[in-house]
């Protein structure tokens, strides 16, 4: 029976990993430097959120092991790569509007990873009560994007930062407890056969 290729797993976890540390560094600069133009913030964001976009699809079809960091990644990384694209086109005129829908994403993102903190917890996985933390953390920040409790550019640039600093954060933890890679995985030929087997009895 032949092995799953586990290249495209391989490729997501990088990719996962990769774009967690390049959110945790806009994040940084964000808080340390908030009197970036608007204009450059909305490049690097346009370009961050399609390139994480297609890294989620890539981790979607990807069927590693538990299937729970990327369970929800279709719909997602679809919606990153739409509002990227928005971005990039008119990176000047709509900073409000990435605010609140980045704040969107990075809140829906924060609350499917309670979910996965979860069902990390049925898995027997010890680190799930740290998922779980950084995810209120994250969803909180991203509900405070929507919301925006003031109207200084500097302060929501910085809180800006800290929004994607904590998605960064998070996502960096999920990946790294709950992406299994094994060269000879094969669950999809397993719970097939079992489920047959249980009808044949049945």
């Amino acid at each position: 029976m032949k092995n799953r290729c586990t290249a495209p797993m391989r490729a997501a976890k990088a990719g996962y990993i990769i774009m967690s540390l390049v959110f945790c560094g806009a994040g940084a600069l964000f808080i340390a430097r908030p009197e970036l133009s608007a204009a450059a913030i909305s490049r690097a964001l346009g370009a961050a959120m399609i390139l994480f976009g297609a890294i989620k699809l890539v981790g979607y079809f990807s069927k590693d092991l538990f299937r729970l960091a990327f369970q929800y990644d279709l719909g997602f990384g679809l919606l990153l790569i739409a509002l990227g694209a928005l971005v990039l086109a008119r990176p000047a005129q709509v900073l409000g509007f990435i605010l609140t829908a980045l704040g969107v994403a990075i809140l829906t993102d924060g609350l499917f990873k309670v979910q996965i903190a979860m069902d990390s917890r049925q898995f027997g996985i010890s680190s799930w009560w740290l998922t779980l933390v950084l995810a209120i953390v994250t969803s909180a920040a991203g509900l405070a994007l929507v919301f925006r409790p003031w109207d200084s550019v500097r302060l929501l640039t910085a809180l800006l930062g800290a929004a994607l600093l904590a998605e960064g954060v998070l996502n960096l933890c999920v990946t790294v407890s709950t992406v299994k890679i094994v060269d000879h995985q094969r669950p999809d030929v397993i719970e097939a056969a079992t489920f047959m087997a249980d009808g044949q009895r049945k």
